[in-house]
């Protein structure tokens, strides 16, 4: 059973910055092989962030590219840097992994999530 449990969510002002990290355990290297940032804002579906699959590939969203930065510090910890934040990135977020080998914020199919952070940015 993978685990993946988020942190670093908080309150800041607009253009201000937050750095989300998520741990796994309980894993195999193949159900980590994708593994992805989603978020749910208040009354929206849920959207893929930024994403980083077995090759390294990395996707953004078009909303976030030259702001966030997903990051694998290794194994079995998966970041995202944000900054630059606005009151449109209030929301959920949430860690995924998934055992697809490639990847990207629209392909993504999550087996695994985490219970979510909340980041909150106020104008």
């Amino acid at each position: 059973q993978v685990q993946l449990v988020e942190s670093g969510g908080g309150s800041v002002q607009a253009g201000g910055s937050l750095k989300l990290s998520c741990a796994a355990s309980g894993y195999t290297y193949s159900r980590l092989a994708c593994m992805a940032w989603f978020r749910q804002a208040p009354g929206k579906g849920r959207e893929g962030v930024a994403t980083r699959d077995s090759t390294s590939m990395i996707t953004y969203v078009d909303s976030v590219k030259g702001r966030f930065t997903i990051s694998r510090d290794n194994a079995n910890t998966l970041s995202l840097q944000m900054t630059n934040l606005k009151p449109e990135d209030t929301a959920m977020y949430y860690c995924a992994a998934s055992t697809q080998l490639r990847c990207n914020v629209n392909t993504m199919a999550p087996r695994d999530w985490g219970q979510g952070t909340q980041v909150t940015v106020s104008s």
